[in-house]
């Protein structure tokens, strides 16, 4: 029997199989019960462009509880602007094998709005 971390790793390794053939600049998400990260990767998946997360000290003060929705949005805001300072502005999203929905769909959306595109 599979469980459900076996799923989200079978899921997470055909997304990233299909972006490792686009050579394209990922923007990956990871997220545990208390934070929600994000990175900006390089095609080449070698260096780490920007990074944004709920553990950040400015972030951290702004946001109760890293593992909501709202602290999401704010971590989208965040990798948006830190990618678009770097030079980037279009990415491939790579949700981890996370279904996409909730705090997943709340930082996609809110790196939307900021200006990547994806």
């Amino acid at each position: 029997m599979f469980s459900k971390n076996d799923a989200r790793q079978r899921r997470a390794r055909k997304t990233r199989a299909k972006i490792a053939g686009q050579k394209a600049v990922r923007l990956v998400i990871s997220r545990s019960n208390l934070h929600i990260y994000a990175q900006i990767i390089s095609a080449s998946g070698d260096q780490v462009l920007a990074s944004a997360s709920t553990v950040e000290a400015d972030l951290k003060k702004d946001v109760a509880n890293g593992g909501n929705i709202a602290a999401a949005v704010l971590v989208g805001k965040r990798i948006a602007e830190k990618a678009k300072s770097a030079g980037v502005v279009e990415v491939a999203f790579d949700r981890s094998g996370y279904k996409y929905h909730g705090r997943v769909k709340a930082l996609a959306d809110s790196a939307r709005e900021h200006g990547l595109q994806f």
